[in-house]
């Protein structure tokens, strides 16, 4: 087989095409508490695992594996470690900071029908690998990509997905047995959901605010901020 053999060519899609990525991107949201309780059909959650499987990833190493939680028993013995994490997280802040973090609702790992725990097994593909030789977190950045696209692609279907972060790791590697050379990425919530914020919730709330993109971008070289 020759190298030509195995290319397509490289159409742009057609606009509405376009579109439907842009709408993916610009209207996902973090879903923390609207979930319904309606099941996602199994054909819809493997086009979800489908998606983040191809994702990106470093030396086509797959470093990721998806554990899938429905249980009430299991998603409430998580909570109840997320719940002693978030409390540890309240006390971080102070004032009106504080009195907002209390106030924001998270409830998506008890709400959600289906949980989503994304791990990365480091040494997949071996002890070198291609890509990752100088920068040896490629892989975790890999697995992250995993998560946009199913992110993206849950979107599309309608479904509202929540990344739970506030998680002491030891905790959850003992609820769901994960070995201790496994690291933990992303824990996720999924659900039907019938609406979603018009702009990310920590912004509608007060939280924080979109960044301009402006100010974001330089050229040829790092452009340190000016003190005001």
């Amino acid at each position: 087989m020759t190298e030509t053999s195995v290319l397509a060519p490289a159409q742009p899609f057609t606009k509405d095409e376009r579109d439907a990525v842009y709408k993916a991107i610009h209207t996902r949201r973090d879903v923390r508490d609207q979930f319904l309780p309606t099941p996602i059909p199994e054909d819809v959650q493997n086009r979800l695992l489908e998606a983040a499987h191809h994702a990106p990833s470093v030396g086509f190493m797959q470093p990721w594996n998806f554990i899938i939680i429905r249980t009430q028993q299991m998603r409430d013995k998580i909570w109840k470690a997320f719940s002693s994490a978030n409390e540890e997280a309240a006390q971080m802040f102070e004032g009106d900071q504080q009195s907002k973090y209390r106030s924001l609702k998270l409830e998506g790992i008890r709400k959600a029908p289906v949980n989503l725990c994304i791990t990365c097994d480091r040494s997949r593909g071996g002890k070198v690998i291609l890509g990752r030789t100088h920068n040896t977190n490629m892989d975790v950045y890999s697995t992250v990509c995993a998560i946009q696209n199913l992110w993206l692609a849950a979107r599309a279907e309608g479904i509202g997905m929540g990344w739970v972060s506030i998680f002491n790791d030891d905790d959850l590697k003992s609820l769901l047995d994960i070995p201790p050379n496994i690291e933990i990425v992303g824990y996720l919530c999924l659900g039907y959901v019938d609406e979603l914020y018009q702009e990310p919730e920590l912004q509608a709330k007060g939280w924080r605010k979109r960044l301009p993109l402006e100010d974001l971008i330089f050229q040829e070289k790092w452009k340190p901020e000016v003190p005001t």
